[in-house]
């Protein structure tokens, strides 16, 4: 809601301020120029990105504009999750954990927690590593750098729609240029014509300019960090797992080990840790008591 609050103030202050100028608003509806433009930045964009990304930016960008990131609920929920399995490992054996990280589908420690068992990444992270650990060989300075390594390849690929919109917002300028080279050169063919009529050529090519500047600072630029913003914020889930198995590994407790998690929250989303300790000791309220939006469990 906010990005579309956002270029909603910057159309109105755009056109609102060009009119208050005495422009002419309707001089700036070329409907070529930005057929042009637009069209020659996604052609582009297609040409230079797999499908897969171009897919993934469409994802990223709904999820952008919904603000589709985790909220209190998803993280009370993967607190909850990380510390009934290191309970787990703590009291049974070995097979008895096996079998939660084995089939998390037909765990009752998952169906427990559903955000964290209807998001598959995040999930299979957490099984891969209890894996680890209960193997018994890995060191816990081994499991950090693996971690690490993951963290970064996961973070790496899911800001591949951030650098590819960057991208277009760097070449927008130019493609404008170009839509108003086409601009003069129509207008140069026009040269014998009377004067109003061959200034609204040359009018209609500079907005070429104007609208290739306009998007990739106004508009495309901006929406990209967005997208970084909440991609980055849909990768917290990879740091809170990390470091809340890593101090158990060293010797930490299950509630000190999820204290060490919770901290890797942002400190304006974060739970407080009497509601983690209710929600860990007492367990998880029933899903329809505390439903979460649609779009922070996305």
């Amino acid at each position: 809601m906010g990005s579309l609050i956002g270029v909603v103030i910057t159309v109105v202050a755009l056109l609102g301020g060009f009119a208050a100028m005495g422009g002419h608003v309707g001089v700036l509806m070329q409907p070529w120029e930005y057929v042009i433009i637009v069209g020659t930045a996604v052609g582009t964009f297609i040409m230079a990105n797999p499908w897969k990304t171009v897919v993934d930016t469409g994802v990223a960008c709904m999820q952008a504009v919904t603000g589709a990131v985790p909220g209190e609920r998803y993280y009370l929920d993967l607190l909850g999750a990380l510390h009934a399995l290191m309970r787990e490992l703590r009291g049974k054996g070995r097979n008895e954990v096996e079998a939660h990280i084995d089939d998390p589908s037909s765990s009752e420690i998952f169906k427990a927690f559903p955000h964290v068992l209807g998001d598959p990444p995040v999930l299979q992270f957490i099984c891969d590593y209890v894996r680890l650990m209960i193997m018994g060989n890995a060191r816990t300075h081994e499991i950090e750098a693996l971690m690490d390594e993951e963290i970064h390849t996961i973070v790496k690929g899911k800001l591949t729609p951030y650098h590819s919109l960057v991208t277009v917002s760097e070449a927008l300028p130019a493609l404008g240029i170009v839509a108003a080279v086409l601009g003069v050169i129509k207008a140069m063919g026009a040269l014998d014509q009377s004067p109003k009529l061959l200034g609204g050529f040359i009018g209609a090519a500079l907005v070429g300019t104007f609208a290739g500047i306009f998007l990739s600072y106004g508009v495309i630029s901006p929406f990209a960090l967005k997208v970084k913003m909440t991609r980055e914020k849909r990768c917290r889930p990879y740091i809170i797992i990390k470091q809340t198995l890593l101090a158990f590994m060293n010797g930490a407790m299950p509630q000190i080990a999820v204290e060490h998690g919770r901290k890797m929250i942002a400190s304006n989303e974060r739970p407080s840790i009497d509601v983690v300790e209710n929600e860990t000791i007492a367990g998880p309220k029933p899903a329809a008591a505390e439903a979460e939006p649609k779009a922070a469990r996305a």
